[in-house]
């Protein structure tokens, strides 16, 4: 489970995508929300919308894995569906923000792999924001203002990377991704390969 956190505008939903497109063994997570549909939106591709009626039996039904109250809305992940992929050997790539993290890192720590991106300062940060032209004034201030909470946790993370250039931080990205996939741990098979190796028969040749 690879997460990716940061605040609003710092580039992480286009990270995420770029990730996808660069990497065919790992597919993302789709969240579910009660936010509203942006007109460039696909319900069930961009996210699962739903009413807050809905977002609450998902809840009480245990069928999320993680969720979170952000700006009045909620958002969750649907646990099913991203225990199918587990299941099936793909990577699943996480956009959710540091609650999400939390919920995720406390049920399965050493399937987690997390990454917060931080802004190069505030001021690049208020210019993304406005070039998004996603939001009106009044949102723009309170992404701002929550800004500052997102990342007073980025100490939670098991890797920063400031986000100046989106090359190079994608490269920074599949660079983290295939260093993880080689740790031994997740290593599937090679407790039985190494095994074998050692009582494997050594046939004695003549060396010349």
């Amino acid at each position: 489970m690879f997460i990716l956190s940061a605040p609003s505008g710092t580039g992480k939903t286009t990270l995420a995508n770029e990730i996808i497109k660069n990497d065919e063994h790992i597919s993302l997570s789709i969240s579910c929300t009660t936010r509203k549909k942006r007109p460039n939106e696909i319900d069930g591709k961009h996210y699962y919308f739903k009413t807050k009626e809905e977002f609450k039996d998902q809840i009480e039904s245990e069928e999320l894995l993680e969720y979170a109250e952000i700006f009045g809305e909620l958002y969750g992940t649907p646990k099913k569906e991203v225990l199918k992929k587990l299941d099936s050997g793909e990577d699943v790539l996480f956009d959710i923000d540091w609650q999400g993290h939390r919920q995720l890192s406390a049920i399965a720590r050493a399937d987690v792999t997390s990454v917060f991106l931080l802004p190069p300062s505030k001021k690049e940060l208020l210019e993304r924001l406005k070039l998004r032209n996603q939001d009106n004034g009044r949102v723009i201030e309170q992404r701002m203002a929550r800004s500052d909470e997102e990342i007073s946790h980025w100490h939670e993370y098991d890797y920063i990377i400031i986000n100046r250039d989106i090359e190079q931080s994608l490269e920074k990205l599949l660079s983290i991704l295939k260093s993880e996939r080689l740790r031994k741990e997740r290593r599937t098979g090679l407790n039985d390969f190494v095994g074998t190796l050692i009582h494997e028969e050594f046939v004695k040749t003549k060396i010349i």
